[in-house]
């Protein structure tokens, strides 16, 4: 079923809401303050089936100057306007404002419906027609149909049926293939259901239990019911019109403009960065200029800041602009938006947002440049260590992303080539650094080269690059050149010898590390690196901070324990067996527990491994 939005725009009175009862046979005006003064104030729905293929939604938008807030909530989700000009009035002020909203909004396609034919002769519909072609000449709407129409004698309605059918078939249809976003444009109360939102959805789809987030609030809810045109459904995709039963919540909680998507893949933002054009009928703009914005249904107050520090954007120009909103709103690079002006309110341009980043720039960085050149390479190229795959999603809105000749994608996250290569020198340089630095240390060890290259880069990317550096060589939790040896001076070589002596000396009963480094003949720092080297030849163990004993006796006491496999014992006979006093024998106890040798059961402990 193919699903198109139509959205009416228009003039107040010009016949917008009789047009879709001719149309469809539902009143649009739901409100009771709508029949009373007969107008539209907000949002009215209708929907038209065209054959078993095609069925069209139809919004229904106020033309009074007042509810321009409340048409452009509906605006915002339309694949094709049917504009209406009454052939009694011709071109009115809410005519042009609603015109170049539906152009700021990238409205493609269009039909021009000349309303209240019965009230006009043939001359005057010729006059009017004229006006209009002037009106839309060189605009989205230039070819568009224009066919009279009167929804009291039912004269044109079924010229423009068929005019909606071939505008609908040729029309763009939204993305069911993206994420599910629904802009809510009103949210009540169902009796024997509970909260209802009801939307025109942007893109994706929807099912029946599924959870979904409530932006910018950040609540997650469950869909517990589906209508699409009043049906009931179990999926709702993008182009329909979309009523979403959400329990747990009250309506007062949710606000037009609100966002229903898909849980935990966007961030509401409150910078980003646009194309702005200014119409040429409006003021200048000025840098940090106050503006009203307006983005799907939503209504923002924000401001207007120039990168290029411009005193202001000149009527008819455009230009690359930074917005700052004051509250935070669900936003993607791609969508529309309407700017009016704070007082008087009135629609002043337009634009398309190109970036959500909230990239901070330097001095002098060309952000022109930057903009026009912006694409998922230019955020990944931007970050240090590249960018993880559900933060670039979470900027760009896309769901899948296909290869790109300078990024290379390391598990989930994506890295600029060029980043890559310099971070693999920067490790490479590294470790000649601390060989230079600690030349009787075997390698840097891991996480202290992470630290000093590449803090707070992923664990995955940091391993990759290690990986890909060949001058560089892994030994257990060390890192090395391959070229780096260890090779002692003649004074260092008698310290080593010195150390080793003086713990294999004292056996089990460990002497203080520091009072035989002390002794060992050289400075501490390189008595410390021997020592280090002692330890990852094996030739001495750690047992602790503080007491480090000889390997063999190590041994030794593990040959002894094994005599008594099957035997329970107790700290003091762990000291009489080994001969050491409970300075040394808890230590080396909690040791063996640590190496899974003994296991401790209440005071007593027996052998792990026999």
């Amino acid at each position: 079923m193919r699903n198109i939005i139509v959205g009416t725009a228009g003039h107040i009175d010009h016949g917008k809401t009789a047009l879709v009862k001719a149309l469809t046979g539902t009143d649009a005006d739901r409100l009771a303050e709508e029949k009373r003064r007969g107008i539209t104030i907000d949002l009215g729905f209708a929907h038209l089936q065209l054959g078993k293929d095609l069925r069209l939604g139809f919004i229904d938008v106020p033309g009074h100057e007042r509810f321009v807030r409340n048409m452009l909530a509906g605006a915002a989700g339309i694949d094709v306007v049917l504009f209406v000009i009454s052939a009694a009035e011709s071109i009115k002020p809410q005519t042009r404002e609603h015109f170049e909203i539906c152009r700021m909004l990238g409205v493609q396609s269009g039909i021009i419906a000349l309303t209240k034919a019965d009230l006009v002769d043939a001359d005057l519909m010729e006059l009017v027609r004229l006006e209009v072609d002037e009106f839309v000449a060189g605009s989205f709407l230039e070819h568009a149909p224009r066919i009279a129409v009167s929804s009291v004698t039912g004269e044109g309605v079924d010229a423009l049926r068929g005019a909606l059918d071939q505008a609908a078939r040729a029309a763009d249809e939204k993305s069911a293939a993206g994420f599910f976003r629904l802009p809510i444009d009103r949210a009540f109360t169902m009796k024997g259901f509970g909260t209802v939102v009801t939307g025109t959805m942007m893109s994706g789809s929807v099912r029946r239990e599924q959870e979904v987030e409530l932006t910018p609030s950040g609540r997650r809810l469950r869909v517990r019911g589906l209508q699409v045109y009043g049906e009931a459904a179990d999926r709702a995709k993008a182009g329909e019109r979309t009523a979403v039963n959400l329990p747990g919540i009250e309506p007062a909680e949710i606000i037009r403009g609100m966002v229903l998507t898909e849980a935990g893949v966007f961030t509401p933002v409150t910078v980003m960065d646009c194309r702005v054009d200014l119409l040429p009928n409006a003021k200048p703009l000025k840098h940090r200029a106050p503006v009203h914005f307006h983005s799907g249904a939503a209504e923002i107050e924000a401001e207007v800041r120039f990168p290029d520090k411009r005193a202001a954007l000149k009527p008819g120009a455009s230009a690359w602009a930074r917005i700052i909103l004051k509250e935070a709103l669900l936003t993607l690079p791609g969508d529309r938006f309407i700017i009016r002006m704070f007082s008087p309110v009135t629609t002043i341009g337009g634009g398309v947002v190109t970036d959500i980043s909230g990239h901070k720039y330097r001095r002098g960085e060309d952000a022109a440049s930057r903009l026009a050149a912006m694409g998922p390479e230019t955020l990944i190229a931007e970050q240090t260590f590249g960018i993880a795959e559900a933060q670039l999603r979470a900027f760009t809105g896309l769901r899948h992303f296909g290869t790109w000749p300078e990024v290379e994608k390391i598990g989930a996250h994506f890295i600029s080539r060029a980043r890559l290569a310099e971070i693999k020198q920067q490790l490479a340089s590294a470790c000649r650094s601390f060989h230079k630095s600690q030349s009787l240390l075997a390698g840097i060890p891991k996480q202290d080269l992470k630290a000093r290259v590449m803090p707070g880069a992923p664990g995955d990317l940091f391993e990759y690059a290690l990986a890909a550096v060949p001058e560089l060589v892994q030994e257990a939790d060390l890192v090395r050149l391959k070229s780096h040896r260890v090779v002692l001076k003649q004074d260092e070589e008698q310290a080593r010898l010195a150390i080793e002596a003086a713990f294999g000396k004292a056996g089990l009963s460990a002497p203080a590390v520091a009072d035989v480094l002390k002794a060992s003949g050289v400075e501490t720092a390189r008595a410390r690196s021997l020592l280090q080297i002692l330890l990852r030849e094996g030739r001495l163990t750690r047992i602790s901070d503080d007491i480090v004993i000889p390997t063999p006796a190590l041994i030794e006491l593990r040959a002894l324990l094994r005599t008594h496999t099957g035997e329970s014992f107790t700290v003091s006979t762990f000291k009489d067996w080994a001969g050491i006093s409970r300075k040394y024998a808890i230590p080396i106890l909690e040791f063996l527990d640590r190496e899974r040798f003994t296991r401790r059961e209440g005071d007593e402990r027996v052998i792990w491994q026999p």
